[in-house]
């Protein structure tokens, strides 16, 4: 049926994804974007992407082009992503998270609700780029929920870190766009991978 359909394309993928080991300079300044690709999916997985880079490079990064991944053609995606992936300055991570992960866990008998479920993944990305030693200085995150109280959640849990959360935020700043264009590119490469059922979502 389509869930194992799905459940079979989802085995197939990295749940983790990212490209920074060729990173030099993780003791600098860096500034970090975080979007989502497919919130409330009907059908394929809600991807998280973070993008980073240091904060002296935020012109060359906007120089790349990068911009909202929802303004781009399919094509145009693809492009920048094979950009970003060859940018000698700039990381990137995701989190696969499939439909049917997102909907058991809202149907549990202690819901954890979509909202929840995105605040933390942007947390753990948060920590993830932490861990490979990255000195984050600056976090922008477009927002789910009151992006007020989401900034203050974040500022509570990452004092040293300055926040922006913002709607939008895709089309304000440039780490954000980068970000939106991974988790955009790999939701739609997941999706190719789905060969629905017969009488499924075609």
């Amino acid at each position: 049926d389509d869930m194992q359909v799905e459940a079979n394309a989802a085995q197939s993928i990295d749940r983790e994804q990212g490209g920074w080991e060729h990173l030099k300079g993780l003791d600098e300044e860096w500034d970090l974007g975080i979007d989502e690709a497919g919130r409330g999916p009907v059908l394929g997985p809600m991807v998280y992407g973070s993008a980073f880079c240091p904060t002296n490079r935020e012109a060359d990064l906007k120089a790349l082009g990068v911009d909202d991944s929802k303004a781009l053609t399919a094509e145009k995606r693809e492009d920048l992503f094979a950009k970003i992936q060859g940018c000698e300055y700039l990381g990137w991570m995701v989190t696969v998270m499939s439909a049917g992960e997102l909907s058991g866990a809202m149907l549990q008998r202690n819901p954890y609700n979509l909202n929840a479920q995105s605040h933390d993944t942007a947390i753990a990305l948060i920590q993830r780029a932490i861990a490979i030693g990255l000195n984050l200085k600056r976090v922008f995150v477009d927002t789910v929920g009151d992006p007020q109280r989401y900034e203050d959640k974040l500022s509570a849990l990452f004092p040293s870190i300055q926040f922006a959360v913002r709607k939008k935020a895709d089309s304000l700043f440039p780490t954000v766009s980068a970000a939106s264009i991974c988790a955009k590119v790999i939701r739609d490469r997941v999706l190719s991978q789905w060969k629905p059922t017969e009488g499924g979502p075609q």
